[in-house]
């Protein structure tokens, strides 16, 4: 993990924008100062998860250096609805180390069922398009820093 994040902060990365799905070169130690998409010209990071499309899922799992947090969630869950404003808000303390993004299961059941999710909400944090860890279950702002910085 120290070499991880010695390499991220010292060489240029890649971090995909979730508005127009390019992957933008970002010098790492720039990360902090706001970046925006060099395409489309949108914030990099908005300070709320971004809501992802399978396709853009897909995206941001290959091309992205940094870790991506992804909320597996649906509008008729109701512990996923208590917990969005915990997910929203661990957002703004996560980002831009990590991308924060949610994925729909009832738009995105060909991935959901690829990943084995089983229950609603599901955590899962990626490094490199592979997953590093899984937590089931609805957790507060705090849980949600607290166990994705444990991972990464």
């Amino acid at each position: 993990t120290e070499q991880y994040m010695d390499t991220i902060m010292t060489d240029p990365i890649h971090v995909v924008c979730t508005g127009c799905n390019a992957a933008n070169r970002i010098p790492a130690v720039r990360l902090a100062d706001h970046p925006a998409c060099g395409k489309c010209h949108e914030p990099l990071f908005a300070g709320h998860p971004a809501n992802l499309a399978e396709n853009a899922f897909e995206r941001q799992l290959q091309r992205s250096d940094i870790p991506v947090l992804v909320d597996f969630w649906a509008d008729w869950c109701a512990p996923c609805r208590t917990m969005a404003p915990a997910y929203e808000q661990a957002t703004s303390q996560l980002e831009p180390s990590v991308r924060v993004v949610k994925l729909d299961t009832e738009r995105a059941q060909a991935t959901s069922a690829r990943l084995g999710i089983r229950s609603i909400p599901t955590l899962m944090l990626f490094r490199n398009g592979k997953e590093i860890a899984r937590q089931a279950g609805a957790m507060s702002a705090a849980d949600i820093v607290r166990w994705t910085r444990a991972h990464t």
